[in-house]
């Protein structure tokens, strides 16, 4: 019923007051992919997915987890990464598979919880936890948690982070359709360590706070995708070659956490900061006009 009052509106409302409407409300509800063809539209933290695609919820080598949140679906490029990287689980990891996290809704946009980006159908979450089997029931993937890889006090990776997880994240930060990598801070600092070879595929893992019960792969615009926002590199080119591996990687589990728990006392006479808008703020006013189209295609 939700979504059908959604779908309703989406293409009832006045230009106006769909503008004005709170987009996740709108894409959060549409349980279809749009019938257009395939296009990533926007940035990963503001945008949407036209003809997006459903992930199986299971595969020969995978398994799409939390189905209840409707998050399965992508770019047929994220799709299509996802069976390959599934399969490198196999071959490189030595595991059953994956374990599949959220993906995109199925027209994208933004979410009614959680995530920030994971708008445009490039994004994907890849469970830490390897899978001893591949046959869970719906609702073992309601009840089944993934596992941390990063010890309690974050400064460094536990024996839950294996040579497996190393051969995964190498092989994904390898295949070409892929930006970047996010990933616990004491993740990145184990693989420069353990690294001998060549490093340079490491400038795709990028350190990022979270992301300790899984990692965050971001692909690149699809070729030929126009409306779709190249994220600009945040990962200067170091003397190194740029693969992050120098000693300012230390910072995170230094100065960085330092900081987090040993915050600077706030000045009483400083003005309160102004709230930030975050995606669940957004009105359709806020996304590529093309997203307009893309809730109210059928």
């Amino acid at each position: 019923m939700i979504r059908a009052i959604a779908l309703c509106l989406a293409v009832t409302l006045s230009a106006p007051a769909l503008a004005q409407t709170k987009a996740n409300q709108l894409f959060g509800a549409v349980g279809t992919g749009s019938q257009q063809s395939a296009q990533a539209i926007g940035s990963y933290a503001k945008g949407c997915l036209a003809g997006g695609v459903e992930l199986p919820e299971t595969g020969p080598t995978w398994q799409a987890m939390r189905l209840s949140r409707g998050r399965n679906w992508g770019h047929p490029d994220l799709i299509a990464f996802i069976e390959r990287l599934s399969q490198a689980a196999v071959t490189e990891a030595g595991w059953p598979g994956i374990y599949v996290g959220d993906l995109s809704q199925p027209r994208g946009g933004p979410m009614t919880s959680g995530h920030q980006s994971h708008q445009m159908g490039l994004d994907a979450d890849i469970w830490m936890l390897p899978p001893k089997r591949l046959n869970l029931t719906r609702a073992e993937r309601e009840s089944l948690s993934s596992i941390s890889v990063r010890s309690s006090d974050q400064s460094r990776v536990t024996e839950n982070f294996t040579y497996g997880h190393m051969a995964l994240l190498r092989a994904a930060a390898q295949d070409p359709a892929v930006d970047r990598i996010f990933v616990t801070p004491p993740v990145k600092i184990a693989m420069c360590n353990a690294e001998t070879g060549n490093k340079d595929w490491l400038q795709r893992i990028r350190p990022l706070q979270g992301h300790h019960y899984h990692f965050h792969v971001r692909l690149k615009c699809p070729r030929g995708d126009r409306n779709c926002e190249t994220q600009r590199p945040t990962v200067a080119q170091l003397s190194d070659g740029g693969n992050g591996c120098d000693e300012s990687l230390n910072w995170w589990v230094t100065t960085y956490l330092e900081a987090l728990r040993n915050p600077p006392p706030r000045d009483p006479n400083a003005p309160k900061p102004v709230p930030k808008r975050g995606a669940r703020d957004y009105t359709m006013d806020d996304l590529p006009a093309q997203c307009a189209q893309v809730l109210a295609s059928q």
